[in-house]
Parts: C-alpha cells; sequence; structure tokens
C-alpha cells in the first residue's frame, strides 16, 4: 500500500496543502484556499484533476459561507479539500471512481473537529505574539515583531502540511478497507456522491435570505439534475453546474 511512489506522492500532498492553506488566512489570500480551486489544483498535480473537481466543487457549496468571524472557528475547509482528493486519487490508483470520491467525501466528516480544533490552537498561539515580541526591557522591537510573524507563516505551513500528513495515509487505510467491502457499499457510495450537492445547495439555501436567493444558485442545480435524468449527462457534469450555480449566485451577493 506504501511503496515509495505512494509516500512521495503523498508529500507532494502535503506540501501542496501547507503552500494552499497559507492563503486561507496568513498571506495573499487569493482565494486558492477555497475547496473550488484547491481540490482542482490537488488533483491536477496528482493526476485526476476530475476527483478534484468533484470534490472541491462539493465541499465548495458545503462551506462557502463559513467564515472566521469575531470567535467562531469554522472548519478549515482546504485541508478538507486537498486531503480528500489526494485519498481518492492515491486510494484509486490510476483514475478515482465514484465510490472511493464518496467515501473520501464522507471522511471529511471525521475531518472537520480535527481542523477546528488545530485553527483554535493557532489562534491561541497568535494571541501571544504581542507578549512573545517584547524585550527585555518591557517594549516591543521592530526585529522581534517582525521575526514571530515570519513565524507565524512558518507555522501555518506546518499545520496544513502535518495536518494533511496525517490524514491521507489514515483515509488510505480505510479506502482499503471500503473497497473490500461487499459491492453494495460501492453502489451506496455512488449514489451518496451523485446526491451530495443536494446537501451543498439546500445549505447555501438555509444561510441566504430569500430577499438574496440568486436565480443562478437554484439554476445550475436545476439544469444539472435534468441534464442527469433526461439526458444523461455525466454526474460530473451536473455536479459542476450544481456548484458553479451556487458559487456565482453567492459570490454575486457578497460583492
Amino acid at each position: 500500500m506504501f511503496d515509495a511512489h505512494t509516500i512521495t506522492q503523498v508529500l507532494v500532498a502535503a506540501v501542496i496543502c501547507g503552500i494552499i492553506g497559507l492563503d486561507r488566512t496568513a498571506l495573499g489570500q487569493f482565494m486558492i484556499s477555497q475547496p473550488v480551486v484547491a481540490g482542482p489544483l490537488t488533483g491536477w498535480l496528482l493526476g485526476d484533476v476530475t476527483a478534484g473537481f468533484i470534490i472541491g466543487g462539493t465541499l465548495e457549496l458545503i462551506w462557502v459561507l463559513d467564515m472566521p468571524i469575531g470567535t467562531f472557528v469554522p472548519a478549515d475547509s482546504t485541508v478538507a479539500a486537498v486531503a480528500a482528493t489526494a485519498i481518492a486519487v492515491l486510494g484509486s490508483g490510476k483514475q478515482a471512481d465514484l465510490p472511493v470520491i464518496g467515501f473520501s467525501l464522507l471522511m471529511t466528516v471525521a475531518m472537520v473537529p480535527v481542523t477546528m480544533f488545530a485553527d483554535h490552537l493557532m489562534r491561541q498561539r497568535n494571541a501571544q505574539i504581542p507578549e512573545l515580541a517584547l524585550s527585555s526591557g518591557g517594549r516591543p522591537t521592530e526585529a522581534g515583531v517582525t521575526t514571530w510573524h515570519l513565524a507565524g507563516l512558518i507555522a501555518f505551513f506546518l499545520k496544513s502540511f502535518f495536518m494533511c500528513l496525517a490524514l491521507v495515509p489514515a483515509g488510505l487505510v480505510l479506502v482499503a478497507g471500503f473497497r473490500s467491502l461487499p459491492a453494495p457499499f460501492s453502489r451506496a457510495m455512488e449514489v451518496f456522491v451523485t446526491l451530495l450537492p443536494l446537501l451543498g445547495v439546500a445549505s447555501v439555501v438555509r444561510r441566504l435570505s430569500m430577499n438574496t436567493l440568486d436565480r443562478t444558485l437554484l439554476m445550475g442545480f436545476c439544469v444539472g439534475a435534468v441534464s442527469v435524468q433526461l439526458f444523461h449527462v455525466p454526474e460530473l457534469a451536473a455536479i459542476m453546474l450544481a456548484a458553479a450555480g451556487g458559487w456565482v449566485g453567492v459570490r454575486s451577493h457578497g460583492a
């Protein structure tokens, strides 16, 4: 299971997660840390961009409105998207199949409390920076402030890096066990991953008031659902249509 190639790919995924994770709060904030970007980017670098689109688009719909406002610590959707994509790709071999993608998405539920706890620890550490930057004379110095802020960037990178480094191997072990289960479990995961965008759309609708509900939100989902049922369009296209509709609607109202 963990040959040299797999170990290398796990390390690549962890480095990707560490770099992209900086964009979430610590550096840049160019939105590449959003699941809809982080998932496909990870999938592309690991050789299966389709799995990244499915996982990233679905997680984007579910967590698109979770913001780190006040004392609320949202789930780290970046780590979840990168880790789930890496698990799906590496756990399937060459190309991730729908059952493994569905199981990888299901495992993000277990990742949520872990990521929230890690972010909570980082906030506690950041709250200590003003005291740590003080010199022996009791006053902050430019060198001290610069050093501790740079150390903060390294800490954020290491947080995402080690979380992904721990979650991906654990997920691969669980995927190996899942693939040994009877066929009905695989079919159940296919249905799960096909219908999961419904949960994402419902989450977006629940958090938006009817006054701000954009028609693009429902249009993408309806077109995707009709396309699958009447025209037998691949599930990936339906998921991307639903994700695009929700994303455009929310972003346009948030602008």
